[in-house]
């Protein structure tokens, strides 16, 4: 890219991060240092504003940058993820929202706790949840690292490794200084910014083929090398009976895996009432499923603009289509509109990037510093030095995130949000649905359904061909896959159930029954709830 991209691009990126960092910076200054404040945001923010930090949080660089990347290569495959995305929150919005505000404080090991041995069951917890933590943030940094190597001509690998350092260092700042409120307001900002993004670029591909659908349709088929088979299904999942089970784990994955992610079950926590958990639920589904349909224009356009071979030259992995995009739809390299909508469209990539990691980080450094930390050192750990350990645990889980994105950095980021999302349909998923539904679950059961479940999901994605075996693995010149598949979601999700009912017909312990007729209770009606 020319110098006018990259002076406008970083001159954007660097308004948003400094935006940011005042919004930090002034909610700093006005927080009392309480858990409740530093997790929560003292549960006072509304609905609508909710529902635009949840829509914020989940609409990261795997729906802006992977998706669109993915039907830009796939056609109607890559499609799975705008549908499996969308319709999980069906999911979330039945069984989840309400009862996990009631029954819950801080983190999804409160939900499990209220009614079994703590100990066992937040250490369990704790540990799914910063797994998943750092597998989801990995596709953010790898998304970081695509955007600025573009910017940046695609020439430096040095640029795209500070670059993912870069976004450590900063998610480090934002959940450090400004906790929750600090996060919910940049991640308000971002979904706000993301949707205009998104809805110029859908208008632009739209005008281009002068609101026919079906023209679009047809153009990407003839561009995309694949005549009509890009609008059928089979393209990536279609070849082989293995490519078929990987369709199904993956659609599993992403339909059940929502209901499993930390960042987003600590959102409900944000807001004072149950009823106002399952309203933000409502405003969010209304934003993502507009951006989801917009992702989905967006990918036919890349596919029928610049042609998947020039997508994937760029990327192998797709996740350059929408600033390419960008550039030619504002009237191509050189030009003033081709510059300045590629820099617009860069930074609220960039912008989507930040707000998501600092939501990840948060709610998995309030799981190592309220589940882990204050299970393994004392019962009640002061709130003061248990905000001090989440602080401390985010600087941890940065570093961490940072060498695995480094690692992962050519690997598509939806592919990589996808296995993020198994492990937690298989770890978490399971001891939720059992402990809000299942009278006789019991400590051993909910132990055993979180490890029967993040144990198998995590060793299958290590035998898989995404880490070895295959060009596009992770270590290409090794091959110890033994799995198939590249989503474990078909094998680990049945486990974590079945894990979880063994346990508990085989556990010596009686369920205590008042405490679960109290957990009912309290999930049904909101009578206790914090």
């Amino acid at each position: 890219m020319n110098g006018d991209h990259q002076t406008l691009a970083l001159l954007l990126f660097s308004a948003f991060i400094a935006v940011t960092l005042g919004i930090t910076t002034w909610v700093s200054r006005n927080r009392h240092g309480s858990a409740e404040e530093f997790y929560a945001g003292g549960r006072l923010f509304s609905p609508l504003e909710n529902g635009f930090a949840i829509a914020g949080d989940y609409m990261s660089a795997a729906s802006f940058l992977g998706i669109s990347g993915l039907i830009a290569l796939y056609g109607y495959d890559g499609m799975l993820y705008s549908v499996g995305f969308l319709v999980a929150w069906l999911v979330v919005l039945l069984l989840v929202a309400e009862l996990v505000r009631n029954c819950g404080r801080f983190t999804l090991a409160d939900v499990i706790a209220s009614r079994m041995r703590e100990r066992p069951v937040r250490i369990a917890t704790g540990t799914s949840s910063v797994t998943v933590s750092v597998l989801y943030l990995v596709a953010q940094m790898v998304g970081a690292g695509s955007l600025v190597a573009l910017l940046l001509g695609g020439t430096s690998e040095a640029a795209r490794s500070w670059t993912v350092v870069g976004v450590g260092a900063l998610m480090v700042v934002y959940v450090s200084l400004g906790g929750m409120r600090a996060t919910t307001w940049i991640q308000i900002v971002k979904a706000v910014l993301l949707m205009a993004g998104a809805i110029v670029m859908t208008v632009l591909v739209l005008a281009r083929f002068h609101g026919d659908f079906n023209q679009l349709l047809n153009s990407a088929a003839e561009r995309s090398g694949h005549g009509k088979d890009f609008l059928s299904p089979g393209l990536k999942y279609g070849g082989s009976w293995t490519a078929r089970f990987d369709f199904i784990s993956l659609g599993l994955a992403l339909v059940l895996g929502t209901a499993g992610l930390p960042h987003i079950l600590s959102r409900f926590y944000t807001v004072p009432t149950a009823r106002a958990a399952r309203r933000s639920v409502v405003w969010s589904i209304g934003l993502i499923g507009s951006f989801y349909l917009m992702t989905i224009v967006l990918g036919f356009g890349a596919a029928a603009v610049l042609g998947t071979d020039a997508v994937r030259t760029s990327n192998a992995a797709g996740n350059t289509a929408v600033p390419l995009l960008a550039l030619d739809l504002g009237g191509g390299a050189g030009s003033t509109g081709g510059t300045v909508l590629f820099a617009v469209v860069a930074a609220v990539a960039f912008a989507t990037i930040l707000a998501v990691v600092a939501g990840i980080t948060l709610a998995s450094s309030a799981s190592v510093a309220h589940d882990l930390y204050a299970s393994l050192r004392r019962r009640h750990a002061e709130q003061r030095s248990e905000v001090a350990v989440a602080r401390l645990a985010a600087a941890g889980i940065g570093a961490a995130a940072i060498a695995l994105g480094l690692l992962a950095r050519d690997l598509n980021v939806a592919f990589l949000v996808g296995l993020a999302f198994a492990v937690a349909a298989s770890a978490n998923l399971p001891v939720l649905l059992y402990s809000l539904f299942w009278r006789n679950f019991t400590t051993r059961g909910a132990v055993w359904s979180v490890y029967g479940g993040l144990v198998p999901a995590v060793l299958l994605v290590v035998l898989s061909p995404v880490v070895s075996g295959s060009p596009e693995a992770l270590f290409p010149g090794v091959d110890f896959h033994v799995f198939p598949l590249q989503n474990p979601g078909l094998v680990s999700i049945p486990l974590g159930f079945v894990a979880g009912w063994i346990g508990t017909v085989t556990s010596g312990e009686a369920a205590d029954e008042a405490r679960h007729a109290e957990t009912e209770v309290r999930a049904l009606t909101g009578a206790g709830a914090v």
